[in-house]
């Protein structure tokens, strides 16, 4: 056993390099077909694993990894699902099979798709890829399918588009890309002129949106918006977001109308609690009540009010106010050529509810718009500041005069300085206001004798300074000193205008 052990060990070594070899073979031909790009071909079956009848091939559930070749040319119909399809080539159609227009690729798992795909299949009005592990659409990945009508991309992983993914799409009706991870609205697929005619259908309800741009989606025609459907996302609650869905809701949208308790938006705060966006109005946020279609408008101002229909190329006529001025015939309203009224110079009798009614052939809508015009001008506000400005500087100079009146002006009273005795001498102040009681006397009484009455009106009726008036009294006794009268009076006179009791000018 002892001499056995060497050739065990040789053997064991050979054993081992055969079997290195063998991986290594193996791992120079898979890296020799990943080079090639050539995938392994899977012949068509029509017997086992494909269901062939006229032009419709249906290979649902047969567990292919490769989309089997060679196709009829005539194929119009081309059924994959239900397999393991996980990567679409540039050479897995031929190139003639410009016939196909309807390829179902969904529940494939499929994650990768050449940006070479679809340029042989250019005729293909329906695709379906629902149900895989897409993750992002690149560049221009369906530019070849200028005829393609219907897109399927819902409930992938799709997390990232591609601004230039959907440019080609110039026959593109409906788009269903719910329950991915859009945290982007890819508005450019709306504001496309090329499709805007034939758009009927968007939906990225279920996603990972949180904002959207309200602006731009209120710009659409209503024919657009009725088709978009946004709900399930954690969108931000505010009154703008609660605007736009309310007035969808008013034109009966079916985006609205279809999901009314989807709707919803989060509520920020650490919470993230969600609730109605149509509740907004009465919880939370308290927004203003939309209840009507409404425009706001001033004196002057033309307007135009959209008759905003869910159906294009629609026969529209308009009603006005009972109570207007306006006229079709005067100028005054005109109906413009997409079906829109223009009304002005406005005045304020022109407020009121305006109606249009809106004729198709599967559709008729009524819509009401309520005008109010404002009884002034669009530039009212401008005009009440400048009043307002005008009247502040008015005062600020009406108090500049009145300091510089009270500290500027020269003094000329006698108690001033350089105006004869000091201000403070009371003797001065004395003889200066006894002086001029029997001046101020003889002028009352002769006011007095000529009006035929009593000077200072009834006896008894007190004075600013709360003493009686003594020169009504009968009883005043008159004594002579000098060469002139005195009243008895004339001293109490004399104090209260030497109090301190301070007078009122």
């Amino acid at each position: 056993m002892v001499e056995d052990a060497p050739q065990r060990i040789l053997d064991m070594m050979g054993a081992l390099t055969f079997r290195r070899s063998v991986v290594a073979v193996l791992s120079l031909l898979l890296a020799a077909a990943k080079v090639n790009g050539k995938p392994k071909i899977v012949p068509l079956d029509c017997n086992k694993t494909c269901l062939c009848a006229s032009n419709i091939i249906s290979c649902s559930n047969a567990s292919l990894s490769q989309v089997p070749s060679p196709l009829p040319s005539k194929t119009a119909v081309l059924d994959l699902s239900f397999n393991s399809i996980t990567h679409l080539y540039h050479k897995w159609a031929p190139e003639n099979l410009g016939s196909l227009q309807s390829l179902i690729l969904r529940n494939n798992g499929l994650y990768f798709l050449s940006t070479e795909a679809f340029v042989h299949v250019t005729n293909l009005t329906y695709l379906d890829l629902s149900f895989n592990n897409l993750r992002q659409l690149d560049e221009l990945i369906f530019e070849p399918l200028e005829r393609l009508q219907v897109l399927v991309l819902f409930k992938n992983n799709i997390s990232q588009i591609d601004r230039t993914a959907f440019e080609g799409l110039a026959s593109l009706q409906r788009l269903y890309m719910s329950h991915n991870l859009i945290s982007r609205f890819p508005l450019e697929v709306l504001k496309d002129e090329s499709r805007l005619g034939t758009f009927r259908l968007f939906d990225v309800s279920s996603n990972r949106l949180k904002t959207l741009l309200l602006q731009d989606l209120q710009a659409l025609g209503a024919w657009i918006k009725n088709g978009v459907y946004f709900h399930n996302n954690p969108l931000t609650c505010s009154c703008e977001l609660y605007v736009v869905l309310a007035q969808w809701r008013i034109k009966e949208l079916s985006s609205v109308v279809d999901f009314p308790d989807n709707h919803t938006c989060v509520i920020p705060g650490a919470r993230q609690e969600k609730m109605l966006i149509l509740d907004l109005d009465r919880a939370y946020l308290n927004c203003t009540a939309v209840k009507v279609l409404k425009e706001e408008a001033y004196l002057e101002q033309s307007i135009v009010l959209d008759c905003d229909t869910k159906q294009r190329k629609m026969e529209k006529r308009w009603e006005l106010p009972e109570n207007s001025s306006l006229s079709l015939v005067n100028g005054t309203a005109k109906i413009l050529s997409n079906g829109n009224l223009r009304i002005g110079p406005l005045k304020a009798a022109h407020s009121g509810v305006y109606t249009c009614y809106a004729t198709g052939d599967s559709l008729n809508e009524t819509l009401h718009v309520t005008v109010e015009v404002f009884n002034a001008t669009a530039r009212g506000g401008l005009e009440n500041l400048k009043t307002a400005y005008t009247t502040l500087v008015g005062c600020l100079i009406s108090v500049v005069a009145v300091i510089a009146y009270l500290y500027f002006t020269p003094c000329r009273c006698p108690c001033c300085p350089g105006q004869g005795s000091e201000k403070g001498d009371p003797a001065e102040s004395l003889r200066s206001s006894t002086a001029s009681i029997p001046e101020a006397q003889d002028r009352t009484g002769r006011r007095g004798a000529e009006g035929g009455g009593l000077p200072y009106g009834p006896a008894g009726l007190p004075e600013e300074n709360g003493r009686l008036n003594p020169i009504g009294e009968e009883d005043d006794e008159v004594w002579q000193e000098g060469d002139r009268k005195r009243r008895r009076s004339d001293a109490d006179s004399v104090s209260s205008v030497c109090s301190d009791t301070p007078m009122v000018v």
